[in-house]
């Protein structure tokens, strides 16, 4: 049995690396995310996501991975209209919103650094 005193208790942040810090920001604003610190001149930037932290740090050097590392998966009230809202602001989608059969409404969109991002929600909510 896991002792509770000993477990991780919530993922605080996930900071991502990001070549052009306007273009991340300008698409993670898009998204609906607030703020905290930083933005499109800083070298590191942090937005309000729940109750924990989505970062971007600057790096001039990084390049998009070539394969999917991972992704970050974002869940949200309404998935269509946060589909709506991320093309109507000019981003392409990998999918079109869909129910999985592990029971979650979901799509995926890659950031303009190439890293995945799932927006979702449980279907029985």
């Amino acid at each position: 049995m896991v002792d509770p005193a000993r477990c991780i208790r919530e993922i605080n942040a996930v900071t991502l690396a990001t070549a052009d810090m306007a273009a991340a920001v300008a698409f993670y604003e898009a998204l609906g995310f607030a703020t905290r610190y930083g933005g499109a001149d800083a070298d590191f930037t942090s937005f309000h996501a729940g109750r924990g932290y989505l970062n971007l740090q600057l790096d001039a050097r990084y390049e998009a991975p070539a394969h999917v590392w991972g992704r970050v998966i974002l869940w949200v009230d309404d998935v269509d209209a946060m589909h709506t809202r991320i093309v109507a602001n000019g981003y392409a989608t990998q999918m079109q919103p869909s129910d999985a059969p592990w029971g979650e409404r979901y799509f995926h969109v890659r950031d303009p650094d190439g890293h995945e991002i799932s927006v979702a929600r449980l279907l029985d909510d």
